[in-house]
């Protein structure tokens, strides 16, 4: 069997790899950097850009099943930039299954696709699309993900996956950027953390991806359709963080701001960047400043039913897991 990752360097992807490779795969990786790791693994990789069709349609030529994992993700940024990337990549990568009569392609989505701002307390698949997203980054996913359900057929099989907040060892996004922060004495909760969230561990969000290809065929349950993958155990949003900081070996956060100071900080902030043209993205931005602040958990019976997932590591192992990384990668 041979697969493509796009994106097969990034954190998911690359987990998504390793996974692949111990089934004995052969495995191809299309991404816009470098990466000498997975060519020591013997992953064939394409070097290009998912809003180059002829770049794309050469990676997936020959193979059995897509994983379209690569995006650009964020909370700021020119819309453009994330059109290209999420939307006309997605479509470019339709095109090339398609054109090459691969049988399955498993998306990796994002529950912010159906986040409007406001809580989303146990909330499953039949949750809409909001009539209006906060930031470029759930609009373009959304819109992305609605083509790829749209294109399941009989030949082209497709799933979609909306996993929750990865974390783990290798996390070369999310975490470091809280960690830097609290170093930094930066750092803040908005509200008092006791919001619900959650969060997948990096090996359960690979796990659910294999499983989707293992299970997505001409008439299967789940094709055409959009599953929540998480460790299915929300937890206090105070209480993750922390334990994360914990894991690197620093203190708890204790810095509050109230939501409604947090979304006037973070619109006051979006305006500055916006007229000065400043480079990189606003401590905060007012989607950030509502994802803090909100409970967002879901229910995965779908995803527990159709693709027979289980979350395989638990937090506490999990953290376990990540404390001993940052243990073994201290610089």
């Amino acid at each position: 069997m041979r697969a493509l990752v796009t994106g097969g360097g990034g954190f998911l992807g690359k987990a998504i790899v390793l996974k692949l490779l111990e089934r004995g795969w052969s495995v191809r990786s299309l991404a816009r950097g470098s990466y000498p790791e997975l060519d020591e693994l013997g992953v064939e990789t394409v070097r290009g850009d998912l809003a180059d069709r002829e770049v794309v349609d050469a990676a997936v030529a020959d193979c059995d099943v897509v994983f379209h994992v690569a995006a650009k993700a964020g909370i700021w940024g020119p819309e453009k930039e994330y059109y290209e990337a999420n939307v006309i990549g997605t479509a470019n990568v339709l095109l090339a299954c398609r054109a090459h009569g691969v049988p399955k392609l498993v998306y990796t989505s994002s529950p912010s696709v159906v986040h409007g701002g406001g809580e989303i307390a146990g909330g499953d698949e039949s949750l809409p699309y909001p009539l209006h997203h906060e930031a470029s980054y759930p609009r373009t996913k959304a819109a992305a993900e609605q083509m790829v359900l749209a294109a399941n057929t009989n030949k082209l099989s497709t799933i979609s996956l909306r996993p929750h907040l990865i974390w783990g060892p290798g996390d070369n996004h999310l975490a470091p950027r809280m960690i830097e922060r609290q170093r930094q004495g930066r750092l803040r909760l908005v509200g008092d953390g006791t919001n619900l969230i959650d969060t997948v561990y990096i090996d359960n969000a690979a796990d659910a991806h294999l499983l989707a290809a293992d299970r997505v065929e001409p008439g299967a349950a789940c094709a055409g359709k959009a599953y929540f993958i998480t460790q299915g155990e929300p937890l206090p949003l105070a209480e993750w963080l922390n334990r994360i900081l914990a894991a690197a070996g620093l203190p708890p956060v204790e810095r509050r701001l109230s939501p409604g100071k947090a979304q006037f900080l973070a619109g006051v902030l979006e305006t500055v960047f916006k007229v000065f043209h400043l480079p990189g993205e606003p401590p905060l931005t007012r989607f950030l400043a509502s994802q803090l602040a909100t409970a967002h958990w879901f229910d995965i019976s779908a995803a527990r039913r159709d693709l027979e997932y289980e979350p395989e590591v638990s937090i506490d192992e999990g953290f376990e897991r990540l404390g001993a990384w940052f243990g073994a990668h201290k610089s």
